[in-house]
């Protein structure tokens, strides 16, 4: 798919993608072979005319009386999402949160490679999580320039977030996923993602209070 193709895909469109993506993955671990859009409604929560409605983007990937094929449209979706290949990763902040991410293996089932891990604490220069060694800070914009990451991932105390994002930002790194509660600033040429999950629980909170509500009514 083209550059001009993928910029005239709605961003509601390409939001979604991720989620029907895990939903396949985990059909697939199960044994399935074909799923309805229907049967995607019910696992994603969104609506099936929907489904059906964002996967018309990228072509006809199903047919009627069967549904889609799992294999095929995880194929597609993850070349859609540019997953179909390896994407490496910086980390930085090599603590509980760090090594978790760092050990998460749905990163690489979704074509991501933990391929760096920083920090600035002498205790954690030098140990090992997994079978990376942790590097310093200071070394980022080679490692950076040595292994061609264009993705970081932020899990460091609040109060140094917005400095490692700007040397993130300097280093090259055109893709940061922000774990903590600072609201960090980038330059206009990076993407910045927001994933506290504190501001996620917070967000709930809302839907909570309303079925809580009419428990009590």
């Amino acid at each position: 798919m083209s550059a001009l193709e993928r910029e005239r895909i709605p961003e509601g469109v390409i939001e979604r993608l991720p989620t029907y993506l895990s939903v396949l993955i985990q059909l697939r671990q199960d044994g399935c072979y074909t799923v309805s859009s229907a049967r995607l409604g019910e696992l994603t929560g969104i609506n099936p005319a929907q489904i059906r409605r964002d996967l018309t983007h990228f072509g006809s990937f199903g047919k009627r009386g069967v549904g889609y094929e799992i294999v095929t449209l995880i194929d597609k979706i993850q070349r859609i999402l540019g997953s179909d290949h390896t994407h490496r990763i910086i980390l930085v902040g090599a603590g509980h949160l760090g090594a978790a991410i760092a050990a998460y293996s749905g990163l690489r089932a979704r074509g991501f490679v933990v391929a760096a891990i920083l920090d600035n604490s002498p205790d954690k220069i030098g140990t090992r999580i997994g079978d990376i060694i942790v590097q310093d800070v200071a070394d980022m914009e080679r490692v950076v320039r040595q292994q061609s990451i264009r993705i970081g991932v932020i899990a460091v105390p609040p109060e140094a977030a917005q400095t490692v994002a700007d040397q993130m930002s300097a280093s090259g790194i055109r893709v940061i996923l922000n774990y903590t509660s600072t609201v960090v600033r980038v330059p206009p040429e990076v993407r910045l993602h927001n994933t506290d999950p504190v501001r996620e629980l917070l967000h709930t909170l809302y839907y909570l209070a309303r079925i809580e509500n009419v428990a009590h009514v």
